[in-house]
């Protein structure tokens, strides 16, 4: 395997360069080694790979028992890195009943092989889970040279040697912050800038926490909130200037990402809170500097940056209920944007499209759910050159076509069992990762490679 050079990564906007000696899984590849990989704009950038599915279905390069998660996976190189939950079992193999302490069980950061999917290494530690939907860990682990870093339903902070999967630090934020669970767990993705590691933390004044990311010291704290949410911070250039952008559960926030200084704040939704908050989806940056973010209960809203310190509404949602929508109340899947326009998921997994500027629209379609308009329906989509790669939470990979004329599929290959229950449905709510020329997918019980590379089982 080959690596290429600081200085190489660099020059080609952070592809990594490596050789596979598995069929299938070659030539120039690029990594996904955080949310929203490794640009964190949730573009697939890679070339050569198929346009449609092979008669027989796309290759299935392996396929590795899990445990139960929300988490997507991180792939850096030939490894991935992924997080599960494994419940505590009594003599006979069952679960083992709720303590005082919550749910037995143990959380694991695993390191696999890329190419063939064997576990390379695992670290794992006690955590009884007192959170709703106690499936497992929600958080995409992230790949940051030598060190990859992981944050546990229950709060649990973690960095570990990427190689060998040893403990560099670790901290419980509940106990250091002295503060209760968000009831979902936490949610929001870590984010590196720097030699700093951001992370969601909630109490009193340090809603956002920056840590060293070498020692997880405090450098810096900041903001309150009634609920610190489950969006992931984010770092944007707006009117000019570099930005942490922070959505809290009744505001979003621009601030230094060097010290916390808060440069803006634009209250979000504006009306008495929706008790528990649902901001989930990742705050994108829509077009110049307009950011959108938009809730399940509360709809869409664009935020407009007049001046690197202050901002406003472009424009907003006027519906509190996602029953009765007039945009798209969308709920955990991250809206893209191309060109002017908006392709978002509404609350019961309507695909709508939508002008940037104004937030007209233009079409929905229920077409990726195959018609069906389930309660808080969830499609992850992603840009792919000129197509849209989807992965719907029934487990159907998708390859289509959005445009402001319409939504256009032009395959679709059934790739996972839904193997998690929420609203009395069988659902994945896990987002794949797109490396390498695969996607690396997960349900409740396995993960699965997919060749996307052109000639591979056609």
């Amino acid at each position: 395997m080959r690596r290429s050079t600081r200085l190489a990564c660099q020059v080609m906007l952070g592809l990594v360069v490596i050789a596979w000696a598995k069929p299938g899984v070659r030539a120039v590849a690029e990594g996904w080694p955080q949310w929203l990989g490794a640009g964190r704009d949730g573009v697939w950038h890679e070339t050569g790979l198929i346009d449609h599915f092979p008669k027989t279905g796309p290759k299935i390069v392996w396929r590795t028992p899990l445990g139960a998660g929300y988490s997507g996976p991180a792939v850096e190189g030939d490894r991935v890195y992924i997080t599960d939950r494994q419940r505590a079992k009594g003599p006979n193999g069952e679960n083992l009943r709720p303590t005082r302490q919550g749910i037995p069980g143990k959380e694991r950061v695993l390191c696999l092989n890329a190419t063939d999917g064997k576990v390379i290494w695992n670290y794992d530690y006690d955590c009884p889970y007192t959170i709703s939907y106690p499936s497992g860990p929600r958080t995409t682990p992230l790949v940051d040279g030598k060190s990859v870093y992981s944050l546990g339903a229950m709060g649990n902070l973690i960095c570990l040697n990427s190689a060998d999967g040893t403990v560099r630090w670790s901290k419980k934020l509940g106990n250091e912050y002295k503060l209760e669970v968000p009831l979902w767990g936490y949610a929001a993705h870590l984010l590196v800038d720097g030699d700093l590691l951001f992370s969601l933390v909630g109490g009193p004044g340090s809603a956002i926490v920056a840590f060293n990311k070498e020692t997880g010291k405090e450098v810096w704290k900041g903001l309150t909130s009634a609920e610190v949410g489950y969006s992931p911070p984010m770092i944007y250039t707006l009117a000019g200037k570099r930005q942490l952008v922070v959505w809290l559960s009744d505001a979003i926030y621009g601030v230094d990402p060097a010290t916390g200084k808060q440069f803006w704040k634009q209250d979000y939704p504006g009306v008495p809170l929706q008790n528990p908050t649902v901001n989930i989806i990742t705050v994108k940056k829509a077009d110049d500097d307009m950011l959108f973010l938009s809730t399940f209960y509360d709809g869409p809203m664009m935020v407009r940056l007049d001046g690197s310190e202050h901002a406003s509404i472009a424009w907003k949602g006027k519906s509190h209920n996602p029953g009765r929508p007039d945009g798209a109340h969308c709920l955990m899947a991250t809206p893209v944007f191309k060109d002017g326009y908006g392709y978002a998921i509404g609350a019961r997994g309507e695909l709508r499209c939508f002008e940037v500027k104004t937030g007209k629209e233009l079409w929905q379609s229920a077409a990726p759910l195959k018609g069906r308009r389930p309660d808080c329906g969830t499609v992850f989509i992603v840009p792919q050159g000129d197509h849209y790669v989807l992965e719907s939470d029934q487990g159907d990979l998708i390859l289509a076509d959005l445009s402001p004329q319409g939504y256009k599929e032009i395959d679709r290959t059934h790739i996972l069992e839904p193997s998690g229950t929420a609203f009395g449905r069988e659902i994945v709510w896990s987002h794949p990762a797109f490396a390498n020329r695969c996607v690396f997918a997960r349900n409740d019980k396995e993960m699965i490679c997919i060749s996307f590379a052109k000639g591979d089982g056609q």
